[in-house]
């Protein structure tokens, strides 16, 4: 599975075009089965560790995706499988990367179904409105309308979409997004001290196997 690399953003594309046709950015490279990942090849470690969110004794991961990316649509089912046989030291976050500015958009969209409580509702059907149903749902408006399609109250919405809550909240996403240097998404952090993508790892699949050699290891104390 590819991985759209933040080098393919310019800022003169608007952003339905990135999502319908961009260069992959997939290395296509072949791993050997068996082989433990390697840091560097596979994954990388954190020059500087990056903050969790976590209380201790539990490890952090983080998913990193964006709700126009084609790719981050391909591998939110896979995700959603491993998420499900994750045990219980394992605690999951989903943060939507901001590459440009006119991506604010969407990190509000979801930090907003997140203070509703309405990710697990309504997560999937974003991406299934942007990549099957074709919709633009990029700009404040667009959103607006289609979660009020959705049968949310379009002012209460529209109340925590603009709140300082919900603004800290995708800032603070963005300097995450930087923390690990996340270089495409669909991406993984791990532990605030690891980072892997689907280009790294040859597969987002491979990227999950990382990631479960990564968390094992922090486990250990490694």
């Amino acid at each position: 599975m590819p991985t759209l690399n933040r080098r393919d953003f310019h800022l003169s594309t608007t952003t339905a075009a990135l999502a319908a046709a961009l260069p992959l950015g997939f290395s296509g490279a072949a791993h050997a089965q068996g082989k433990p990942p390697q840091a560097g090849k596979d994954y990388q470690v954190l020059d500087k560790r990056a903050p969790v969110d976590t209380a201790q004794g539990k490890i952090e991961v983080i998913e990193f995706f964006w709700y126009s990316c084609p790719h981050c649509h391909a591998f939110e089912p896979t995700f959603q499988r491993w998420v499900k046989a994750q045990p219980a030291d394992v605690v999951v976050r989903r943060v939507p990367v901001s590459f440009r500015d006119d991506f604010l958009p969407q990190q509000k969209l979801f930090y907003t179904l997140e203070a509703m409580g309405k990710v697990d509702e309504l997560h999937g059907k974003v991406f299934q409105a942007i990549h099957t149903e074709r919709k633009n749902i990029s700009k404040d408006g667009a959103i607006l309308d289609w979660v009020g399609q959705q049968g949310i109250d379009k002012t209460k919405f529209a109340e925590i979409y603009n709140s300082f809550s919900v603004n800290a909240k995708a800032k603070r996403a963005t300097q995450i997004q930087d923390q690990y240097k996340v270089e495409g998404v669909p991406a993984l952090g791990i532990a605030g001290r690891y980072y892997t993508d689907g280009q790294m790892a040859g597969s987002m699949e491979r990227a999950l196997q990382v990631t479960d050699f990564l968390v094992a290891q922090t486990r250990k104390g490694a």
